[in-house]
Order: structure tokens, then C-alpha cells, then sequence
């Protein structure tokens, strides 16, 4: 049986993104999506999510490029003078390699962005996080707990393949050896606990869009198994690059999401677009 779940990240980091999911429950493929506790539409997000059973929601524990929910005073090895993240996972994981993190401070953060999303009255179906980082040996013990305390028991993967998208540097190419490795120990961490995790990943790493195009190619390649597809879907990229301070192309991946042709491709191989608490039952 083949079955795919397209999650959308980044959920409630903006109202243009809390917009695409919604319209991408409704008339497209989408049964999936995490919600950053720390962003500035997660009230929207619960929303949407409310309206839209048929959308399993999980957390998407965030570390770098966002907004914590504690005060930085109680995390100051974690955030800016301004208060934030830091920048992207490059600039956390520099920081952690020299010591400067604190793990402890970790532990609370994340646990209450769990907190927040509790309190929210969601069910979470499942793991994963902002730019990859629960992988991070350390860090993925801490959120494995919490997983586990939460009656959580499904876990993202990002086992992705060196060469899938455009290699524009030495960067990219070094990034995704190094997720690579780490999505390996990571899932033979989560398999000892009984964690549920998709058999393959798809969706570009390195910020290019997941087009129309990519997931025709991945829907006649698809394998055996459960496959999960990372989105990053959105309704207006000029807000959102703006906003976000990302250049990537949103719309074009909710498109992609409400494609007639893809969801003909999707009936005519028999493949079921599904959540995670759905697949984890079927």
C-alpha cells in the first residue's frame, strides 16, 4: 500500500500561511501540517485547525529563526539581545558546538512551546521542528521525552538524498550529508522508543519550491510504504518573503497542493493522502 502525507511547516508563523493551509484542506491534498508555537498567527492556526478536522496537527518545535515562547531571561544562551532565535540553524548549531547552548534551557523552552500547544485544546499527531533541529544528538533526547510525556508517538525523519533538487554550493551539498547522517541516528534513536516514523521523506531541504512538477515526479516514483512531503505552502509571496525574510516561491507549492493533475495522479494510482494519526491506524 502507498500512502502520502503532505505536511505543511510553518504553520502559524504567518496569516498568508494559516490561509494556504486552510485552502489547501479543503480543496487539495493537504492533511497535515505542524504549528509553531512561537508564531505570531498561532492563534489563526488553531483556528483553521478547528474548522478543518480532517487536518492533523502536530507540534514544530522551534529553536532558531523564530520566536520563543518563554521570556528571554529565562533562556539567555538560546536567544539575541533583541530576544529572538537566533538566525537559522547554522548560527544555533555553531553556538551549541562551542558549549554556549544550554540544554537545560532547552528542556524548558521546548517543553513549554508543548505547553502552549496543550493548552490550545489540539490533539498533536506528531514531531518535528523548525529547520531540522530535533535531530541534533542532545536535543533529540529532549524532545523524544516530551513525545513520549505528551502521548505523542509519531516522529518526522528528514532522511532526505544528497542530490535531490539544485545544488547551488558546497553548502548545500555539506547541509545535506550532515542531515543525513544525523536523520540515521536519529531514527534508530526514535525505533528504540516504538516511535512511528514514514518510511522516505521528499521535499527540497535547501529552500528551493516543491512545484507541481516535483511531486508529479515524486507520485511516479513512489515507493512502497508511507512517504511524507514537506511544504511550506502560502497565499501571497510578497508579504511572505518580506515577512519572513525567505525568498521562496509559497505559492507555487499551494498550487502544487490543489493541482487537479495531482489530484487525479493521487486517484488514479490509488495512493491515499493521509495524516499521521490516520496512517499510524490504517
Amino acid at each position: 500500500m502507498k500512502q502520502i502525507i503532505m505536511n505543511a511547516d510553518d504553520f502559524g508563523r504567518h496569516a498568508r500561511i494559516n490561509e494556504a493551509v486552510e485552502q489547501a484542506v479543503m480543496y487539495g491534498c493537504l492533511r497535515s501540517a505542524t504549528l509553531m508555537p512561537g508564531g505570531k498567527a498561532f492563534d489563526g492556526a488553531v483556528q483553521v485547525a478547528r474548522r478543518c478536522p480532517s487536518l492533523g496537527v502536530g507540534i514544530h518545535f522551534t529553536l532558531a529563526n523564530g520566536f520563543p515562547v518563554l521570556p528571554a531571561k529565562e533562556i539567555p544562551s538560546l536567544v539575541t539581545e533583541e530576544g529572538v532565535f537566533y538566525d537559522d540553524y547554522m548560527a544555533f548549531l555553531k553556538r551549541f558546538m562551542r558549549g554556549l547552548i544550554r540544554l537545560s534551557e532547552v528542556r524548558s523552552e521546548l517543553s513549554a512551546q508543548l505547553g502552549k500547544m496543550e493548552r490550545a485544546g489540539l490533539k498533536l499527531t506528531h514531531v518535528d521542528s523548525h529547520q531540522h533541529l530535533h535531530h541534533v544528538p542532545g536535543i533529540l533526547g529532549i524532545v523524544l521525552d516530551l513525545a513520549e510525556s505528551a502521548g505523542i508517538h509519531a516522529l518526522r525523519i528528514s532522511h532526505t538524498h544528497v542530490f535531490d533538487g539544485d545544488l547551488g554550493s558546497v553548502g548545500q551539498l555539506v547541509g545535506r550529508l550532515g542531515l543525513g547522517s544525523l536523520s540515521r541516528y536519529a531514527a534508530r534513536a526514535a525505533r528504540k522508543r516504538g516511535f512511528f516514523m514514514p518510511d522516505h521523506f521528499a521535499g527540497i531541504v535547501a529552500g528551493e519550491a516543491v512545484s507541481e512538477k516535483a511531486i508529479e515526479r515524486f507520485l511516479d516514483h513512489l515507493e512502497e510504504g508511507t512517504t511524507e512531503i514537506m511544504m511550506h505552502p502560502g497565499t501571497d509571496n510578497a508579504a511572505l518573503q518580506r515577512d519572513c525574510l525567505w525568498q521562496h516561491d509559497f505559492e507555487a507549492e499551494l498550487h502544487a497542493l490543489t493541482s487537479s493533475e495531482i489530484l487525479g495522479k493521487l486517484e488514479a494510482h490509488g495512493i491515499a493522502a493521509v495524516n499521521f494519526s490516520s496512517c499510524m491506524i490504517s
